[in-house]
């Protein structure tokens, strides 16, 4: 048994405030992130910045419906579903004969 030497597992105890490690982008960022890609999305790539900005919502509201909600994460989550919607019906228009005339 290793931790009798003097080297305790409850030496170096946790952090009670932050238990997952900071590597990636905060959901403040991740929000701007998806209300750009969401605004963007409509003029290009709509069908492909669409669900990015969907996702970007989605995380930066912390994966839950339940508590604040920050507004360009809802933001983001609502104009990247919108978004998705249009690149969609737009993508069955133009697959129909007739390039969606009639």
């Amino acid at each position: 048994m290793m931790a009798g030497f003097g080297h305790g597992t409850r030496g170096y105890p946790r952090s009670r405030s932050r238990t997952w490690s900071r590597n990636g982008p905060d959901r403040a960022t991740l929000g701007i992130i998806g209300t750009i890609c969401a605004i963007a999305g409509f003029f290009v790539l709509g069908i492909i910045l669409g669900p990015v900005a969907v996702v970007c919502g989605w995380l930066a509201m912390g994966r839950t419906w339940a508590g604040s909600r920050p507004i360009p994460a809802l933001v983001a989550l609502v104009l990247g579903a919108i978004d998705t919607l249009l690149a969609i019906i737009w993508l069955a228009g133009a697959a129909t004969p007739g390039n969606g005339m009639f």
